[in-house]
């Protein structure tokens, strides 16, 4: 077993038993690497925070239940897998307001400011482009196809890891993954000089 593992299973026995300060220390050891994850699948700093934060919760009021039969990470990246997807559904379900739509001030009515931050034109390089067009073909996949993008190519997960983390046959996770990867490649033909494909 590694150190990290064992450093994590006598954080997680120690906060098991009450000691909060052995639970904070396994959280700042996990929360950039879960911020990261969660930036990644959300493309969003405050909702990736939100993520995070609600995920560290679900892992404070279970870690009970936690019985060491996986890596934390790999029960982490679960649970910030479940908040980001219960963040997407209740998106799905929220009413949203027209752009174009004015808003009543106490003043009277008042056209929407929108703030463009797009970068500008000197600041778009090659690179960039191609980090853009990627992050955007990831954003457009089905949600659990971009939750195995991430964890394999950005996280550097294994196919174990990812099917302990989504509770998949590693099989389904291969075969899952491989079709993420060809509807990824789909999305990212119409950028082809880019990436020469």
């Amino acid at each position: 077993m590694s150190e990290s593992y064992l450093d994590d299973h006598m954080l997680i026995n120690r906060a098991q038993t009450g000691d909060r300060s052995a639970f904070n220390t396994l959280i700042r050891k996990h929360e950039t690497r879960a911020y990261q994850y969660a930036f990644r699948l959300t493309r969003n700093p405050e909702e990736a925070a939100d993520v995070v934060a609600d995920a560290f919760v679900r892992i404070y009021n279970a870690l009970h239940n936690f019985k060491g039969q996986s890596a934390f990470t790999t029960w982490m990246y679960r649970i910030l897998t479940n908040c980001y997807l219960d963040v997407k559904k209740k998106e799905k379900n929220k009413v949203t307001t027209s752009l174009e739509a004015v808003m009543l001030t106490p003043d009277g009515e008042m056209e929407r400011q929108i703030e463009d931050d797009a970068p500008s034109p000197y600041e778009d390089t090659e690179r960039s482009e191609r980090e853009r067009s990627i992050e955007n073909a990831v954003s457009l996949l089905p949600e659990y196809q971009r939750a195995m993008i991430v964890m394999y190519h950005a996280e550097s997960m294994t196919y174990e890891e990812i099917a302990a983390a989504l509770d998949l046959p590693v099989g389904t996770v291969k075969s899952r993954l491989n079709r993420a990867r060809v509807s990824l490649r789909e999305l990212l033909v119409k950028d082809e000089e880019l990436f020469k494909i």
